[in-house]
């Protein structure tokens, strides 16, 4: 089969053989009962919860979304099992095991209609970076495998980035700590702003574009944070 259309189980598969692991070994490093594995593997049991994917996606170095949506998924087999034509083949992989991917961040695996990002020119895939890029580049992320790409959209946050700038952001910080630029929803609309405590009025959504005022992010909105923008790259024509 094209590797494209592999499930979620197949993928785990996929990932065990290019690392050498059983499901024991798995299990020992991932910290995770093998039983809950081998019912997975062998077709016995519904897909295991998050929590237990979470584990498994830091050992492999993938995103827990590439267990949870086709999208993703499909974006980390190219990714790593690129060129592979069959379902044996990845016992090789075509790309360095230093390499630290980061992908595209699934909008459509996060809302049943998928995640409306206003006035975007397109996407940036995914990146493949180093460990001395990550190093030397990227401060302050929360781990290696909670990072992820998002193409900028829209004006209101001009000139720190552009429409179709990439926007390095990390997921595994969903709550808002302290003032800072984040990724996040209001039902189904995806923005990126500078999240602040106001005192007197709550959670204020600013823009750097001056054009556009501040809001507040009321109680009683559909409200999630998707991550923190931990670094952009602002374009420039020539």
């Amino acid at each position: 089969m094209h590797s494209f259309a592999m499930n979620s189980r197949e993928f785990l598969q996929a990932l065990m053989e290019r690392a050498g692991d059983t499901a024991n070994s798995l299990a020992r490093k991932a910290k995770v009962p093998q039983p809950t594995i081998y019912r997975f593997l062998s077709g016995t049991a519904a897909e295991p919860r998050v929590s237990t994917f979470e584990p498994i996606a830091r050992h492999y170095g993938v995103p827990v979304e590439a267990f949870l949506s086709d999208r993703a998924r499909a974006d980390m087999v190219d990714a790593i099992f690129s060129g592979m034509p069959g379902k044996d083949a990845p016992q090789t992989s075509v790309v360095s095991s230093e390499d630290i991917p980061i992908p595209q961040f699934d909008t459509g695996g996060k809302m049943g209609n998928g995640l409306e990002l206003r006035d975007q020119p397109g996407m940036i895939k995914s990146w493949h970076v180093d460990p001395e890029w990550l190093h030397k580049n990227v401060r302050g992320a929360s781990a290696a495998t909670n990072l992820c790409i998002v193409t900028g959209f829209g004006d209101s946050m001009k000139p720190m980035f552009n429409p179709g700038d990439p926007l390095l952001v990390d997921r595994g910080i969903v709550t808002v700590e302290y003032d800072a630029v984040y990724f996040f929803r209001v039902c189904d609309e995806g923005f990126i702003k500078r999240l602040q405590r106001i005192p007197g009025r709550g959670l204020t959504a600013i823009s750097e574009n001056k054009a556009y005022e501040p809001w507040v992010v009321n109680p009683d909105m559909d409200f999630e944070v998707f991550g923190r923008v931990l670094k952009v790259w602002r374009s420039e024509d020539f």
